[in-house]
């Protein structure tokens, strides 16, 4: 089924669950003066960031990135056999290195040119400026969908580096398992649907072109 017709729909609508979610729990996030000094809402390009962007408008907090690069199995570059991002943080899928059967020669390879792409994108998005402040604050981390969680892991250990004070997990969609694990490594996580059937993230959307550089530095503060 296609719950989304672009990210920007999937913002919107993640926008309003969230909304829900901080009011529920006494917090107002609605109210500029009140969110932004705690809460950050971070994107993960590219297809995040068009989500988090609305999240971020919605809910009048501070728009940043965390930098995070799957890293496929080289024939299935689609499957994350691992997931590296800034701060060296990297995320190992045993389970797919072990029956893929990728050299470790090889797979180590695929990192540093992934964190060779990390490093530049890093460059490129925040155009030279120093990361938003992650210390003592709520991180909310968005990304247009979760599959493996390997790339959403990465970056969540960026936050907790950086000494986030409670980091936030949001997704417009994502399989119930992989929310199973996440759930018992973050504060929170918040996602629309988790459906039975669920195969890839683009299937959930009638429009999920490639987000471009040059509309995350659009979208960008």
């Amino acid at each position: 089924m296609r719950h989304f017709t672009d990210r920007t729909d999937a913002g919107r609508r993640l926008a309003q669950r969230l909304q829900e979610h901080f009011a529920a729990q006494g917090e107002t996030p609605a109210d500029a003066d009140l969110a932004a000094p705690d809460l950050v809402v971070l994107g993960l390009p590219r297809g995040g960031v068009p989500v988090a962007a609305e999240v971020a408008r919605a809910l009048h907090a501070p728009l940043d990135v965390l930098i995070v690069r799957k890293v496929g199995v080289p024939w299935h570059p689609e499957l994350a056999m691992a997931a590296v991002g800034e701060e060296d943080a990297v995320v190992r899928n045993d389970s797919v290195i072990a029956a893929s059967g990728v050299p470790r020669r090889e797979r180590e390879a695929a990192e540093q040119r992934e964190r060779d792409e990390v490093a530049r994108r890093a460059s490129r998005f925040r155009g030279g400026r120093p990361p938003v402040s992650l210390a003592g604050r709520t991180a909310l981390i968005i990304d247009d969908g979760i599959a493996t969680g390997a790339s959403m892991r990465a970056a969540c250990a960026i936050a907790r580096a950086r000494h986030a004070r409670r980091i936030v997990v949001a997704a417009p969609v994502a399989p119930a398992d992989v929310i199973d694990v996440l759930r018992d490594e973050v504060d929170e996580v918040v996602c629309l649907h988790t459906p039975a059937d669920f195969m890839a993230v683009g299937m959930h959307y009638l429009d999920f072109h490639q987000t471009s550089d040059g509309e995350v530095e659009r979208l960008m503060p």
